[in-house]
C-alpha cells in the first residue's frame, strides 16, 4: 500500500507540476502576501506584520516566514517553492486518510478515496493556490487522527496525548481560531456522545494545557513586543471575535454552505455528500470510527455556519472525512441506481465540455483565444467524461468511473497547464510590470502610477517601489508626466477625454491592461 500511495502521490505531484511552475501569482490573496513578507524583511519583524504601512494581523506568521525563507534563500520569490506549502499538505492528508482507515476500507477503496478528495474542486484549487489553509488543514487532520489513536487504545501511550495538542497549536498558529476550534470541538463533543469521560479527561489534561497555553503565550508575548499592544488587541479581538459576531469581510447568511458545499466538493459531492446526508437521515447504526468521522462534519458545518464571517474555503478541513465516511457508509453494500446517476452527472458535464467550447465564441466573448494546448485539455476533459459513464454502467464498482474522473481532472489540469503563459497576463500582474519596468528603462522613468486598476498596490513585489493610483483628472493635470502609468482598457473605452489625449502616445497592451509612457512637456 505504501508504494501505491507514493506513485499515487508522485503522479498527482507531477499532473500539478506546470501549474506550480508556469503560473503568475493572483492580484487578491497571493501578491499581497508576498508583499507582507517583503515588508517584514525589510523592517525586521517576525510576529507583527504590514501591509503597505498598515497592520496586517489578520493571519499568523507561520506562512508568512515561510515566504520570507525563500526570498531569503533565492532572493527572490519562486512559485514552485511557495507552491510546496500547498500540495505536500495535500499529499500528507491523503496518506492520513488512508493509513487512518486501512483497517476499515480495502486497498482499492483507500486509493479511490485518496483521489476523490484529492479532486474535489476546492481541495484541488487549495493544493495549488498560495494560501495557508491546506496546512491549517493538515495540522487538523493529525490532530484529530490523535486523538482516535489515543481514543482507541485506551491510554496504553501518551505519545498521543502531546501529539494532539502540538498538532492543534500548530493548525491555531497557521491560520487563526478555526485551526483550535474544530479538534477541540469534535473530540469533545465525540468523548461526550460516546461517554468516556475518562479520554475527556486525558485528551484534556495537563499535558493539552500545557502546549496550548505555553505556545500562545510565547507567541502573543513575541506578538507584544513586535507589535504593541494594539496589534495584540487587533489579532487576538478584531480579527476573532468582530469576525464571528459581525463580520467586516466575507458576510454571509447562516445557510451560506449548505449551498457551498456541493459546488466545494465537486464532480463527486452528488455522491459523497448524498451518501452521508441519506445514511444519516436513515439513522442507521454506525461504528466508532463512522460516528467520529460524522461528528466532525456536523460540527465544523454547524460551527461555521453560526460564525458570520464565512468563505467555501473554511469548510476545507471536512472535506477529506466527508469523502472518506461515503466510502466506509458504501462498504460492503450493493452499488445502487442513483449512486451511478451521481457520477454520470458530472461525467457528463466533462463530455459536453468539447461542445462548450465550441458554442461559447459565438455567445460571448471570451477573454481570452482558445489556444491547441487549451483545446487539447478540453478534448482529454470530454473524452474523459465518456469514459468515466462507459465505466459507470459496465463496472460492479464505482472505483473505476471514480478513478478515471480523477484522472481526468489531473490530465487536464498538467496539459492546461501548460498553457498558463498565454493566460497569465489576464490573471496576474507580472507580464505587465515587465512591461512596466521596461518602459521606465528605455525613458528614464522613475515613477508607476496606475489608473483603474483592481487592487494594484502590491505592484511593488515587481517593480520594487510604491505604486500611486490616480484619477481621470490627475493625469489630464500632469500629475503623471514624466513617468509611466498602466491602464485598465476596458475602463478605458468609456473614457473618451482620456482615451483621445492618450491615443497619440507609445504604447503597450498586456492583456487587459495598456502601458503608456506620459512625456513630460519639455520632451
Amino acid at each position: 500500500m505504501k508504494r501505491k500511495l507514493s506513485l499515487l502521490a508522485i503522479a498527482i505531484f507531477v499532473a500539478l507540476l506546470p501549474i506550480m511552475v508556469l503560473r503568475d501569482y493572483t492580484p487578491s490573496n497571493e501578491l499581497r502576501y508576498l508583499s507582507i513578507a517583503d515588508e517584514a524583511i525589510e523592517q525586521g519583524n517576525i510576529f507583527a506584520f504590514t501591509n503597505q504601512g498598515a497592520a496586517y494581523a489578520d493571519k499568523p506568521p507561520v506562512y508568512f516566514w515561510y515566504v520570507m525563507l525563500g526570498k531569503v534563500l533565492f532572493g527572490e520569490h519562486l512559485m514552485w517553492f511557495l507552491s510546496l506549502l500547498s500540495i505536500v499538505p495535500a499529499l500528507v492528508i491523503l496518506w492520513v486518510m488512508s493509513r487512518w482507515t486501512a483497517p476499515w476500507l480495502d486497498e482499492r477503496t483507500r486509493i479511490s478515496g485518496a483521489l476523490m478528495t484529492m479532486c474535489s474542486g476546492l481541495f484541488l484549487g487549495l493544493a495549488v493556490v498560495l494560501r495557508m489553509d491546506m496546512l491549517m488543514c493538515m495540522f487538523i487532520t493529525l490532530a484529530l487522527y490523535a486523538f482516535w489513536q489515543e481514543y482507541s487504545s485506551e491510554g496504553n501511550s501518551s505519545k498521543p496525548l502531546w501529539l494532539f495538542p502540538l498538532y492543534t497549536f500548530l493548525a491555531l498558529f497557521t491560520k487563526g481560531p478555526v485551526g483550535v476550534l474544530v479538534p477541540i470541538l469534535s473530540a469533545l463533543l465525540f468523548c461526550a456522545i460516546k461517554r468516556r469521560w475518562q479520554t475527556m479527561g486525558r485528551i484534556f489534561g495537563w499535558r493539552f494545557w500545557l502546549v496550548l497555553l505555553s505556545g500562545c503565550g510565547v507567541w502573543f508575548g513575541a506578538v507584544y513586543i513586535d507589535g504593541g499592544a494594539d496589534y495584540l488587541n487587533n489579532l487576538l479581538f478584531h480579527q476573532t471575535i468582530d469576525r464571528a459576531v459581525d463580520a467586516f469581510h466575507h458576510k454571509e447568511p447562516w445557510y451560506y454552505y449548505l449551498i457551498s458545499v456541493w459546488y466545494s466538493v465537486a464532480p463527486f459531492s452528488l455522491l459523497a455528500v448524498g451518501v452521508v446526508l441519506l445514511h444519516w437521515a436513515c439513522r442507521k447504526p454506525m461504528s466508532d470510527i463512522e460516528q467520529l468521522f460524522s461528528v466532525i462534519i456536523a460540527s465544523t458545518f454547524v460551527m461555521l455556519s453560526v460564525f458570520s464571517s464565512k468563505l467555501a474555503v473554511y469548510l476545507a478541513p471536512t472535506f477529506p472525512f466527508i469523502i472518506f465516511l461515503a466510502l466506509l457508509f458504501m462498504q460492503g453494500e450493493r452499488v445502487k441506481r442513483w449512486h451511478r446517476i451521481a457520477v454520470t452527472l458530472p461525467a457528463a458535464i466533462f463530455a459536453l465540455a468539447p461542445v462548450a467550447a465550441l458554442v461559447a465564441p459565438h455567445v460571448a466573448e471570451l477573454p481570452i483565444r482558445l489556444s491547441v494546448t487549451l483545446w487539447a485539455a478540453i478534448i482529454l476533459l470530454g473524452a474523459g467524461g465518456l469514459g468515466t459513464i462507459l465505466l459507470v454502467w459496465r463496472r460492479e464498482s464505482l472505483h473505476a468511473a471514480t478513478d478515471a474522473l480523477s484522472a481526468t481532472l489531473l490530465a487536464a489540469a498538467f496539459v492546461g497547464g501548460m498553457a498558463l503563459p498565454q493566460l497569465n497576463p489576464e490573471m496576474g500582474y507580472g507580464a505587465l510590470c515587465r512591461e512596466a519596468m521596461r518602459m521606465a528603462e528605455s525613458h528614464e522613468a522613475e515613477e508607476f502610477f496606475t489608473w483603474n486598476i483592481r487592487r494594484p498596490e502590491n505592484m511593488d513585489v515587481y517593480l520594487g517601489r510604491d505604486i500611486v493610483q490616480v484619477s481621470t483628472a490627475e493625469i489630464l493635470s500632469g500629475r503623471c508626466n514624466g513617468s509611466v502609468v498602466m491602464l485598465s482598457k476596458r475602463h478605458l473605452a468609456s473614457e473618451t477625454e482620456l482615451r483621445e489625449a492618450l491615443d497619440s502616445l507609445p504604447a503597450t497592451d498586456t492583456g487587459g491592461y495598456r502601458t503608456i509612457y506620459i512625456p513630460t512637456t519639455s520632451e
